[in-house]
Formats: structure tokens, C-alpha cells, sequence
């Protein structure tokens, strides 16, 4: 700043010195220029600050946007843990359901005292052991009777039957679960076509 005014005044004894006569309003003219370069040149590093702080104000609000979207991304994550991380334990119990299911159909029509207290028993465990399993989530999917879903179910085989509707699931060869609205295990099925 301190050199534009010495410029400006030297610049004022020059031009005073080639012509000869100079006015005051003359210099009075070119001190003003001097401090209007001046001003601009203050103004400058008044602004220059400025919009180092936007900047920075900028990039907080980026990074606190984003630090906000990452927590979400975490709860969401942990959420999906906590609802779908015992999968595949559960899945793995759906064939000791299936087992225990097919051990009740072999048996239960026996007519002897003992092995109906027998069926009984495994009927409870049975029962017990779904409860535990629906506690946590995990549903059987409808079938018998319903109409075919891909969504849901797979076809084994296609059959005809009279007084049925196409796509009607005749028969159920393994039962299909669903965990927390996700399938886990679709139902294989056999469906009716006329």
C-alpha cells in the first residue's frame, strides 16, 4: 500500500516537472486514484479471508453430511445383522423340523399305546422347537391349497386335477420358510395344471 502512494506521488512530480505547472486539484485527483488502488487492494485481502472461510464452512458441512450418512449406513448394517445373522443356524434347524415332521408322519398311525405317548412327545418337542424358531423370526410359508408364487415356491412337477384351478398347489414335498420377510428356504411344490 505504501508503494502505490509513493508511486502516485512520484508519478505527480514527474508529470509536474514535464509540464511545468501543476494544479492542486491535479494532485489532489491523483492522490484520490492512489487510495481508491489502495482500498481495492484491502478489500481484496478482506475478501480473500472470506472465502477461505466459506471454503472451510463448506467443507465442514460436506464433512459433517457425510459423517451423518455413515452413521445411518451403520445402523442400517447392524439392523440387517441383528435381524438376518442367525440364518444360517436357522437354516440349518429347518432339516431337524423337516426330520421330526416325517418321524411323525411314519409313526402316528400306529395303533399302540406306547408309540402314540411317543408321538405325543415328539409332537410337543415339535411344537416347542417351532415356537422358538417363530420367536426369532422365522415363518413357514403357505401352500397347500394357495396359489402358485415363484416368489415363494418351486414347482417340482406340474399335475392334473379335476375340480382344481391352474397354478393351485396340490401337494407340498417340502415346506418353504421365510425369516423376517426374506425367503429363506422356498416350498417344493407340485401344482396343478389342467
Amino acid at each position: 500500500m505504501r508503494e502505490t502512494e509513493e508511486k502516485v506521488e512520484v508519478e505527480v512530480e514527474v508529470e509536474a516537472s514535464a509540464e511545468g505547472d501543476i494544479s492542486v486539484e491535479d494532485s489532489v485527483v491523483e492522490e484520490s486514484e492512489g487510495e481508491q488502488v489502495a482500498n481495492e487492494e484491502d478489500n481484496v485481502e478482506v475478501l480473500e479471508p472470506k472465502k477461505e472461510e466459506e471454503d472451510f464452512k463448506a467443507k465442514y458441512l460436506y464433512l459433517a453430511a457425510e459423517m451423518e450418512n455413515m452413521r445411518r449406513r451403520y445402523e442400517r448394517e447392524k439392523e440387517g445383522l441383528i435381524k438376518y445373522g442367525n440364518e444360517k443356524v436357522l437354516s440349518g434347524l429347518l432339516d431337524v423340523v423337516d426330520n421330526l415332521d416325517r418321524t411323525l408322519e411314519a409313526i402316528s398311525s400306529d395303533e399302540d399305546e406306547k408309540i402314540k405317548n411317543i408321538v405325543t412327545g415328539i409332537e410337543m418337542v415339535r411344537n416347542q422347537f417351532l415356537e422358538v424358531l417363530k420367536n426369532n423370526g422365522l415363518e413357514e410359508v403357505k401352500a397347500l391349497g394357495e396359489e402358485f408364487d415363484p416368489n415363494f415356491h418351486e414347482a417340482l412337477a406340474q399335475q392334473p386335477a379335476e375340480g382344481k384351478n391352474d397354478q393351485e398347489i396340490l401337494s407340498v414335498f417340502q415346506k418353504g420358510y421365510v425369516l423376517n420377510g426374506r425367503l429363506l428356504r422356498a416350498a417344493k411344490v407340485i401344482v396343478v395344471k389342467n
